[in-house]
């Protein structure tokens, strides 16, 4: 297949015939983005970040260009952001962590509720099936809670706030989301640094960190990255119609779906933490689930 296409591009150029620019060994260098220049500083939670050193500065600037050229993900975050942001931000409030730790989720999941990573992680805020237990979070062939966005995200403020009463440092913090507890607590008491972005620590933790401060840059001013996603091009925020507090079993999700006038494929799609066609709650528990509004 590759030698055939090579085959009529070489055809087509001993024909004189122009070449599409996509086509071109070496495109017009006006079809690529510019990505921005590394600030001097970031302040992230509060905090003054100072992009100072060589290091510093080219880490910033490997994100920023990242960020640039991923087309497709940075325009769908953008318009998905609005719906869940509105979502979050105000329990990141109720719980007294910054606004700026949203963006974890951001790099976590690309802000997609369904995200399920290679290594078994799920969610918005990526919680692994042994991190969810840890934080209350059930999960079984009924439920998984890890998708249902307000308890996820109360356990991930639950986890920030454990994190930072150790740490006192938002950055170092969220190198422990990354990396966890315990290898930050060992690196700081070894090198003898308190903040995450003056430790030596995997690579994938420090790229980490630096992602966290550009996805604050991308969604604050996109148009320095090159996209302009207005407002009403992004997915807005639906409120249900109502909410059905349940504590007995329901034999069939369809058969309840039609009852509160939806259908089965809309209320999976409002509650995705439902995970099987009933929900028979061996574990009397008692779930609140949205019935999504006819819009």
């Amino acid at each position: 297949m590759r030698w055939a296409i090579r085959h009529i591009l070489v055809v087509a150029v001993l024909l004189g015939a122009t070449l599409p620019v996509a086509a071109q060994g070496y495109p017009s260098r006006r079809l690529h983005l510019k990505a921005p220049s590394v600030p001097a500083y970031v302040v992230f939670a509060g905090d003054t970040i100072r992009l100072n050193t060589a290091e510093r500065r080219e880490r910033m600037d490997r994100e920023l260009l990242t960020f640039t050229n991923m087309h497709s993900t940075s325009i769908l975050m953008l318009k998905r952001s609005l719906r869940y942001f509105t979502l979050v931000t105000p329990l990141l409030r109720e719980q007294g962590i910054p606004e700026d730790l949203k963006y974890l989720m951001v790099i976590e999941s690309n802000l997609d509720p369904k995200a399920v990573s290679v290594s078994g992680a799920a969610g918005l805020w990526q919680f692994t099936k042994e991190t969810a237990k840890t934080y209350k979070l059930l999960v079984n062939g009924e439920v998984d809670e890890r998708f249902d966005i307000t308890k996820e995200t109360l356990a991930a403020c639950t986890y920030l706030k454990r994190s930072y009463a150790r740490f006192h440092d938002w950055m170092t913090v969220a190198a422990s989301y990354n990396a966890g507890q315990q290898r930050l607590t060992d690196a700081v008491a070894q090198q003898g640094q308190s903040c995450g972005l003056d430790l030596w620590l995997p690579e994938e933790t420090m790229r980490y960190m630096y992602r966290l401060l550009t996805a604050k840059l991308f969604f604050e001013n996109p148009q320095s990255f090159g996209f302009d996603v207005p407002t009403d091009e992004r997915y807005p925020y639906i409120p249900p119609k109502k909410t059905v507090l349940v504590s007995d079993p329901i034999e069939d999700l369809a058969a309840f779906a039609k009852e509160h006038g939806t259908t089965y494929a809309r209320l999976k799609a409002a509650n995705l933490w439902l995970r099987d066609s009933k929900l028979l709650n061996k574990e009397n528990r008692s779930y609140i689930i949205l019935i999504p509004a006819d819009k």
